[in-house]
């Protein structure tokens, strides 16, 4: 990844939004800008930039392993000085001045802004989005390999997870193996096993628990890991013996709203014809009140990030982007079916990371 170009771009788009120094906290942005990001906890550590230059400000005890990554001038503070000290020499190493307006990442915890606001008393605050978000929202075709490399990983724990489904597995269980197989391919981290059985699957966010399969579940797994610092987001479904022909209904329903969402997305559309696409699909079944979040959200860095997939989001649909297109209908008290695909957009419109077909995965009874 090339840093330095990256970190030339946000200096160049600060003026143009009034910016006069950027302050970054350890998370995604950190990590985009320099490749790396110290540990996070109480102690404020800051990445801040303005037109000349850039410095960290970290605690004293992150100071060794920082200067071993990172080739900033680096400026710490000891847990009985507090960051006041280190954040004003950081301020003179600058030598720009006192900031009139601070853009801090979308995600900087309270404290950290609080810390900042003492030290810069005058400084009006803005998000530091407005810079950030839409180079984040282009990938490289370098980011892009590391997504697909990231969604075979992801694939192979949705494999592992289905073939640790079984009558009388926990949702539990079947997470633990999901998570087990990412380790096992290299992953650097686990970022969410959500296994959802039967009525739980009518929770889009619900969380594994100790509930047992039982023969006529519906099984929603939504998996997701880290690989070289980019996440991976996959959802598919399995079924605990003969589907019904309710169920067949939702599932392909829900399969034909994934491909409507996808034709959409291609190159000067707007995100919200995707949405839409995919909506209108679930409507015409009878299902639109069942439907009840976005069509996607962007993946990179973060989970979710910008664009935000929505039917309201008039933003244009650009080269280098990366979105989730994730359909879902919530029967309360019977099931859930959600499937999503990761997309990238390139020139002749959307192509998926993930290589799983979105057929449910039919689990053997006996």
């Amino acid at each position: 990844m090339d840093y330095t170009a990256r970190m030339r771009e946000v200096r160049r788009r600060m003026p143009q939004h009034g910016i006069d120094l950027l302050a970054v906290s350890p998370d995604d942005d950190m990590r985009y800008l320099l490749g790396y990001a110290p540990h996070l906890d109480e102690r404020p550590c800051y990445l801040l930039v303005d037109s000349g230059g850039a410095v960290l400000v970290v605690p004293s005890l992150n100071a060794a392993g920082v200067t071993q990554r990172v080739s900033l001038p680096v400026f710490a503070y000891t847990d009985a000085e507090g960051p006041a000290g280190a954040l004003a020499a950081a301020a003179r190493a600058l030598g720009r001045g006192a900031p009139r307006r601070i853009a801090v990442d979308d995600t900087m915890r309270a404290d950290y802004v609080l810390t900042l606001q003492h030290a810069y008393p005058d400084a009006q605050l803005a998000l530091g989005s407005l810079i950030l978000a839409p180079l984040r929202m282009r990938k490289s075709g370098e980011e892009i390999e590391v997504l697909k490399r990231g969604s075979r990983h992801a694939d192979q724990a949705m494999r592992d997870a289905w073939a640790a489904c079984r009558v009388g597995a926990t949702e539990r269980e079947i997470a633990e193996a999901a998570a087990a197989s990412f380790a096992r391919s290299g992953s650097e981290a686990v970022l969410f096993t959500g296994v959802a059985s039967g009525p739980n699957g009518a929770f889009p966010h619900h969380h594994s628990s100790d509930r047992r399969l039982r023969e006529g579940d519906a099984i929603t797994l939504d998996l997701g890991g880290r690989l070289d610092g980019y996440a991976s987001d996959l959802t598919r479904m399995a079924y605990v013996g003969t589907p019904g022909s309710r169920y067949l209904e939702v599932h392909r329903t829900v399969e034909a709203a994934v491909t409507a969402g996808m034709a959409a997305a291609r190159p000067g559309a707007q995100l919200m014809e995707v949405d839409l696409a995919a909506r209108s699909v679930i409507e015409r079944a009878g299902y639109g009140q069942y439907f009840i979040h976005r069509v996607g959200h962007g993946l990179g860095l973060g989970v979710h990030e910008p664009p935000s997939v929505t039917h309201l989001n008039a933003q244009a649909i650009e080269e280098g982007m990366v979105f989730s297109v994730e359909p879902g209908i919530y029967l309360p008290g019977e099931f859930g079916v959600r499937l999503e695909e990761i997309v990238y957009i390139a020139r002749d419109g959307a192509h998926r990371l993930s290589e799983l077909p979105r057929d449910v995965h039919l689990v053997a009874v006996g």
